[in-house]
């Protein structure tokens, strides 16, 4: 069902994208000198270690086609040293610290402007994303066995597939013939997502109860998003499925062509 839900997702963008060349316009103003096409960074990304970027096309007076890229290279979580000082344990610093996560997404999108023309002033813009989160997480755990606190770590890695749809509010200004600014005001989604991390390591019984416990002591109580885990001799495997949600916001620089 995912894999036949991303090439929807893909078929219609790039179809609405090829189609929309052909189409004619209306206008009266000067769009045809001024280019039809914008592609832009959001720079505001960067903050999030995020590269994201986008096409835009106009494809009437006041509407346009666009299709976002978003990517992440798999790295620490970004503020981590704003994080470590928010956490007051450090039993639970410990053990999200060497923790890593990288990200993409594809994200098409109409656009209507309530403005004069395409391109520019407030805007309504109806969209779906699919987008891959993957994770590197060493799970940290305790207990004791004779009296003797045993330290127990069972590296995961895996990631989890989210598809969401949802309705982005922004504006967007022309500083200059060709450069523009898009800001995202903001952006809600929702959907659902699912997905798993697995870790490989050799486990005696009693190292997989206690790995049992501590799954279910941190995992049991995630909210909305339903998770199942299997621990064996060979390692561990946990199961997300549910519901998801995001928010969409960004402030990116355009040159028009």
């Amino acid at each position: 069902m995912k894999k036949t839900f991303t090439k929807t997702i893909l078929s219609f963008a790039f179809l609405a994208l090829v189609l929309s060349g052909n189409v004619s316009y209306g206008q009266q103003n000067n769009d045809s000198e001024t280019g039809k096409h914008l592609v832009k960074w959001n720079v505001a990304a960067l903050a999030l270690k995020n590269y994201s970027f986008q096409y835009e096309q106009a494809i009437g007076r006041k509407t346009s086609l666009a299709l976002g890229l978003r990517f992440m290279p798999k790295s620490s979580m970004p503020f981590s040293k704003l994080l470590k000082n928010a956490i007051d344990d450090d039993q639970t610093w410990e053990s999200i610290k060497d923790f890593k996560t990288g990200n993409f997404s594809i994200t098409p999108e109409f656009r209507y402007y309530f403005g004069e023309s395409v391109f520019q002033g407030f805007y309504v813009a109806p969209f779906v994303r699919y987008a891959r989160y993957n994770a590197d997480l060493p799970f940290n755990y305790e207990y004791q066995q004779n009296g003797t606190n045993i330290k127990g770590k069972m590296d995961f890695s895996g990631g989890v597939d989210t598809f969401t749809g949802g309705v982005l509010i922004g504006a967007q200004w022309s500083l200059s013939k060709s450069i523009s600014l898009d800001l995202w005001l903001i952006g809600p989604n929702y959907g659902f997502a699912s997905g798993n991390i697995a870790g490989k390591k050799a486990l005696n019984s009693m190292e997989q109860d206690e790995l049992r416990k501590a799954l279910n002591d941190d995992l049991g109580d995630l909210p909305l998003v339903k998770t199942k885990y299997t621990v064996d001799g060979n390692g561990a495997k946990v199961d997300f499925d549910g519901p998801w949600a995001g928010l969409r916001s960004g402030l990116s620089i355009g040159y028009r062509f």
